[in-house]
C-alpha cells in the first residue's frame, strides 16, 4: 500500500506529470510516422489513453497541465506568425486579401448555417464560423523541398493565413465577450478599438525594438532568445488585458518578431523550445479531453460530423475554385491553393479548445472538430504532394537559369549556355592571392572559350594607414600586390585589369567597385577553414553581402590546393535558379580543368521523408535534365537520400569529393540586410575539402 501510495503520488505531483508529457512528446511521434500519419495523431491518442477516460495517470485539470497547455497554445499561435513568410506576402498582399476574404466568408457562413442545422445559439454558431475559416498550411514544406515556393499561388495561399487566422481570432474574442453577457453595442465598439490599439502597439512596439536590436548588433543568442520569448509573454498577458483571448497577442507577436529576428540559430532555437515541448503538450491535453464514450455518441451522430467535413473540405475547394478563375490561375494552381488552404489544425484546435473551456462549444463539437483535423491534416499533404509537380514548367527542356547563364537557340535546338564573367577578387593576402585568382580564372570563361575579365581590387583605409604612420607604405604594398596578380593573370592567359582603391570603409568599397565595374561576382577568400565563421559572420565579408549587388562566392582551400578540384560535390536543396547557380559554378570549375581532372560533379539531394518512390524518382529526372551534353553520363552522379540529416550526407559524401560548393541565404528584415544562419559554416569547419559558399545578393 505504501508503494502504491508512493506511486500514485509521484503520478500526480506536478513535476511527474511533467515528467510524463514530455516523455510522450517524445516517444510518440517518431511511433505515429512510421505509421504515416501526423504527429497530431499519435498525440491526441496518448493524451486519451493517459487522460481521466482511460488510464487515469494525468488529470486535465490539475494546475500543471493547464499551465502547460496555456504556455502551449500560446506558442503555437506565436510559431505560426514566425514562420510565415511575410516578404512574399507583401507581394501579393492585394490576392493574398482577396482569397483569404473569400475563405472567411464562405467559412464562416457554412460555420454558421452548421450550427444554426444543429440548434446550436447565436454565439456558438460564430465560433463555428470562426473554426471553420481558419486553417494551416501544413503542406509548405513540400512545396519548399520541390522548390516551387515562390509560386503565386503558394504565396497567395499562405498569405491568405495571415487575414483568415487574425480575423477568425478576433472572432473568437467577440464570441467570447457576448458569451458572457459582457459586451453590448457600445462594448462591442470599445473592444474593437482597444484591440487595433493593442495590435499596434504590440507589432510597432516590437519592431522599434528588435530593429535597435538589430543595428547594435546583438549577438547574444541566449540574450536574443529570451527577448523573444520575453515579447511573446508580454504580448500574451497585453492581449489579455485588451479584453481578448492571449493567443491573438500570442499571433501578433509572431508577426511582429518575424519582421526582425533574422534567419538562424535564435529563430530555429524559439521554434525548437515549442515544438518539442510545449506544442505536442497542448496536443497531449486536447486528448485528455476526449471522453471514448461521449466521442462514440459524437462519432454515431454522423450528421454533424459529416457536415463539418464537407463544408471544411468544400468550402476552402470552392474559395480556392473562385479565386483561381479570378486570378486567371492554371488547374495545378487552384489545386496547389485547395491542398494547402485544407488542413485545420493550429487557430482551429486552439479556437475549439478555448471556446470549449467557455462553455460555449459542446463535447460533440471538440470531438468533430477533431475528426476534420484527423482528415484534413492527412487529405491536405497528400494533395499537395499530387500538385506540386505539375506546377513545374512543362516544357520537357526548361531549366533555371542563373546569374552566369543565358538562354540561347544553338543549332535550333534551345540550350542553356554560360556567358564569359566580370570578376572582382580583393587581393589581400599573398598567401592566398595565387589560389584566389586561380579559382576565379576557372570561374571567368563562357562557352567555346569565350573571355570574360579577371578584376583583382586592392583596398587600403586611409585613416587607419595614417594613424599606423605609413599611408604611402601601404598603398605601394598594394601596388606590388597587384602587380603579382597581374602577372598571376598573365600565366593564367585571362585577361586582368587591377584596381586600388582608397576607401574608408574596406567593405563598402569592395561592393561598390564591384558596382561600378558591372561584376557579376565578388569572389573573397577565406585564410582557414577554423575562421571560415568570421568570414562569412564577420566584419569584411558579413559587410560585403549587405551592400553588394551581385552573389559573393567565399572560397576556403582548406589544407588542399585547388589545382586537384575533379571531384565536386553540390547539395541542391530545390529546382530553383539559386541552387542552379551551385551548379553552375561546378560545371565553370570542372570544365576549365584538363581533361585528365574532370571526373565527376555529384548532385546531392535530401529529400522529405513523407515522398514516395514516384517522388524520388521525379526529383531524379528532373536533376538529370541539368546534365549539359558536354559531361558525359558517367562523370554526372545523382544522390538522392531519405531525410533529415542534410550535414550528415554532405559530410559523408564531401571525403570522396575535392570541393564542395554550398550557400548561404540572406535577406532584408525590416528593411536592414541581415546574415544568414551560420549553419553552413559550421558545416564547412567540418569538412575534409575545399569549399565555396555562395551569398545570395540582397535585392
Amino acid at each position: 500500500m505504501a508503494m502504491q501510495a508512493s506511486i500514485s503520488h509521484v503520478m500526480h505531483h506536478p513535476l511527474g506529470v511533467f515528467s510524463l508529457l514530455v516523455a510522450i512528446s517524445a516517444a510518440v511521434p517518431p511511433l505515429i510516422r512510421r505509421l504515416g500519419l501526423p504527429d497530431l495523431v499519435g498525440l491526441l491518442a496518448a493524451g486519451v489513453v493517459v487522460g481521466p477516460h482511460a488510464l487515469n495517470w494525468v488529470d486535465s485539470t490539475s494546475e500543471t497541465v493547464r499551465l502547460l497547455s496555456d504556455l502551449g497554445a500560446v506558442y503555437l499561435l506565436f510559431t505560426m506568425g514566425l514562420e510565415i513568410d511575410l516578404e512574399e506576402f507583401n507581394r501579393v498582399k492585394r490576392r493574398s486579401f482577396i482569397y483569404g476574404l473569400l475563405i472567411l466568408l464562405i467559412g464562416v457562413g457554412t460555420g454558421v448555417s452548421i450550427g444554426l442545422l444543429a440548434g446550436f445559439a447565436s454565439v456558438s454558431c460564430l465560433l463555428l464560423g470562426a473554426l471553420m475559416a481558419t486553417h494551416t498550411p501544413l503542406g509548405y514544406p513540400i512545396v519548399r523541398s520541390y522548390g516551387v515556393q515562390k509560386d503565386e499561388s503558394v504565396v497567395v495561399s499562405v498569405g491568405s493565413t495571415i487575414f483568415t487566422d487574425i480575423v477568425a481570432l478576433l472572432l473568437l474574442a467577440v464570441g467570447l465577450g457576448l458569451g458572457q453577457g459582457s459586451l453590448s453595442g457600445m462594448g462591442l465598439s470599445l473592444l474593437l478599438l482597444k484591440i487595433g490599439i493593442f495590435a499596434l502597439v504590440v507589432v510597432l512596439g516590437i519592431r522599434w525594438l528588435g530593429r535597435r536590436l538589430v543595428l547594435r548588433g546583438i549577438s547574444d543568442e541566449n540574450r536574443m532568445v529570451l527577448a523573444v520569448l520575453v515579447a511573446l509573454f508580454l504580448a500574451s498577458l497585453g492581449a489579455e488585458l485588451a479584453g481578448v483571448e492571449k493567443i491573438v497577442g500570442a499571433f501578433l507577436a509572431g508577426l511582429a518578431v518575424n519582421s526582425v529576428l533574422p534567419e538562424g540559430r535564435v529563430k530555429e532555437q524559439v521554434i525548437f523550445v515549442g515544438g518539442v515541448l510545449f506544442i505536442p503538450i497542448f496536443f497531449i491535453d486536447l486528448g485528455l479531453l476526449l471522453d471514448l464514450g461521449s466521442l462514440g455518441q459524437s462519432l454515431s451522430n454522423f450528421q454533424f460530423t459529416a457536415l463539418m467535413l464537407v463544408g471544411a473540405i468544400g468550402g476552402k475547394g470552392l474559395a480556392s475554385w473562385l479565386s483561381g478563375r479570378l486570378f486567371g490561375y492554371r488547374r495545378a494552381q487552384i489545386l496547389m491553393m485547395w491542398s494547402l488552404t485544407m488542413p485545420k489544425v493550429a487557430a482551429t484546435l486552439a479556437t475549439a479548445f478555448i471556446g470549449y473551456q467557455a462553455g460555449l462549444l459542446n463535447q460533440t463539437v471538440l470531438n468533430s472538430v477533431l475528426a476534420v483535423m484527423v482528415v484534413t491534416a492527412t487529405l491536405g499533404p497528400i494533395l499537395t504532394e499530387q500538385s506540386v509537380t505539375r506546377l513545374k514548367d512543362p516544357s520537357p527542356d526548361a531549366v533555371p537559369v542563373s546569374f552566369g547563364e543565358e538562354a540561347a537557340v544553338l543549332d535550333g535546338v534551345n540550350e542553356v549556355v554560360q556567358r564569359p564573367l566580370r570578376i572582382v577578387v580583393p587581393v589581400a593576402n599573398p598567401s592566398t592571392e595565387k589560389g584566389l585568382l586561380s579559382m576565379a580564372a576557372r570561374l571567368v570563361q563562357g562557352s567555346s572559350g569565350a573571355e570574360g575579365l579577371l578584376l583583382p581590387l586592392a583596398m587600403v583605409n586611409p585613416s587607419l594607414e595614417e594613424m599606423r604612420g605609413g599611408l604611402n607604405r601601404a598603398v605601394a604594398a598594394a601596388r606590388g600586390r597587384l602587380s603579382t596578380a597581374e602577372a598571376i593573370g598573365a600565366q593564367l592567359a585571362v585577361p586582368t585589369r587591377s584596381l586600388l582603391r582608397l576607401d574608408e570603409d574596406i567593405a563598402g568599397g569592395m561592393s561598390r567597385t564591384a558596382l561600378e565595374q558591372a561584376a557579376d561576382l565578388l569572389l573573397i577568400g577565406a585564410a582557414r577553414t577554423d575562421q571560415l565563421r568570421a568570414w562569412l559572420m564577420g566584419d569584411i565579408v558579413d559587410g560585403v553581402c549587405r551592400t553588394a549587388h551581385c552573389p559573393v562566392v567565399v572560397v576556403n582551400f582548406g589544407r588542399d590546393s585547388d589545382s586537384g578540384l575533379g571531384r565536386i560535390l553540390v547539395p541542391i536543396k530545390d529546382l530553383s535558379a539559386s541552387a542552379r547557380e551551385q551548379f553552375e559554378l561546378a560545371l565553370r570549375v570542372i570544365n576549365s580543368a584538363p581533361e585528365e581532372q574532370r571526373l565527376r560533379i555529384t548532385l546531392l539531394h535530401v529529400h522529405d521523408p513523407r515522398f514516395s518512390g514516384q517522388d524520388r524518382q521525379w526529383m531524379e529526372q528532373q536533376l538529370i535534365r541539368w546534365r549539359p551534353p558536354g559531361i558525359p553520363a558517367e562523370r554526372f552522379h545523382i544522390v538522392i537520400v531519405r531525410g533529415p540529416g542534410i550535414d550528415g550526407a554532405i559530410h559523408r559524401l564531401s571525403r570522396e569529393h575535392d570541393l564542395v560548393i554550398l550557400r548561404t541565404q540572406r535577406r532584408r528584415v525590416a528593411g536592414l540586410p541581415i546574415p544568414g544562419s551560420d549553419r553552413t559554416s559550421k558545416l564547412i569547419r567540418q569538412l575534409p575539402c575545399a569549399s565555396m559558399v555562395i551569398s545570395d545578393p540582397l535585392v
